[in-house]
């Protein structure tokens, strides 16, 4: 059985679980390309990619954090609906717990990214799929995390790379900080996903064209398996090895005819 496999019967026994026995279940945090996987396997199960529930139990993805990038599948027993849950998830988190991470002092900080603080975390042992979104910002990160490993990262995080630190866990809603985009711009002869693609990391249609066959992209967690499957403003495209960007749609065409399109590409 392949990593693929393993992943679709965890999610089933799962989704089974939590209608059959009536108490919430779910995953540690899912990768764009583990998201990929599940949306799959609820179209093929259920018979339709936008199918609201899996085996009988509503679902949603959640990480958090409104557009998280890295996403629990939660699984929902029937008095349970997805308002009720975001509302006790709001309050009391019991999947995702906010972590505010600050140094002792400031003064004497390093300037701390995004991979110092992933560093650090799974220096302490922490497997990867127990940390979600890490947001940072001149004096702080929010790194959210599964509710269980919380309080021992509050304990045993004292020091990112050299600057000492403390962790206090808060409300997701809390965290203030967003991610930083970078604004790219260029012509296109298609929204196809392929061509806009290839404008964003100046490459080749045929390179982008085999990345989406390869199966290496996703559009909204989803997997893209035609190059010419068309964007919409405000799709988020994951690309693996390469990152990701919202794509913001078109305005203008040039003389040629082609399109001036525009994304914002995640730092």
């Amino acid at each position: 059985m392949d990593e693929k496999q393993l992943l679709q019967g965890r999610f089933r026994d799962l989704s089974d679980r939590a209608f059959l026995q009536g108490y919430m279940t779910h995953t540690a945090f899912l990768s764009a390309s583990e998201q990929a996987v599940f949306y799959d396997y609820v179209r093929v199960r259920e018979g339709h990619p936008d199918s609201p529930r899996l085996g009988g139990a509503a679902y949603l993805l959640y990480g958090g954090r409104e557009d998280a990038d890295r996403r629990a599948a939660v699984f929902l027993p029937a008095w349970m609906d997805r308002e009720g849950f975001a509302q006790t998830e709001a309050a009391d988190p019991q999947v995702v717990a906010c972590l505010r991470i600050t140094p002792l002092n400031a003064r004497f900080a390093d300037e701390l990214t995004h991979r110092d603080f992933l560093g650090a975390l799974m220096h302490l042992g922490i497997e990867r799929d127990q940390i979600g979104d890490i947001l940072t910002g001149p004096a702080e990160a929010y790194v959210y995390v599964m509710k269980e490993i919380a309080p021992f990262i509050r304990e045993e995080l004292c020091r990112v790379r050299h600057t000492s630190v403390m962790a206090a866990e808060c409300l997701p809603g809390a965290c203030t900080l967003q991610p930083r985009l970078e604004d790219r711009a260029g012509s296109v002869a298609s929204e196809r996903v392929d061509a806009v693609i290839a404008m964003v990391w100046k490459m080749a249609r045929g390179t982008a064209r085999d990345l989406v066959l390869s199966e290496a992209v996703t559009v909204n967690g989803r997997l893209v398996l035609s190059p010419a499957d068309l964007l919409r403003e405000g799709d988020r495209v994951s690309v693996r090895g390469r990152g990701k960007f919202i794509y913001r749609g078109t305005g203008g065409k040039t003389r040629k005819g082609r399109l001036y399109a525009a994304v914002q590409v995640y730092c």
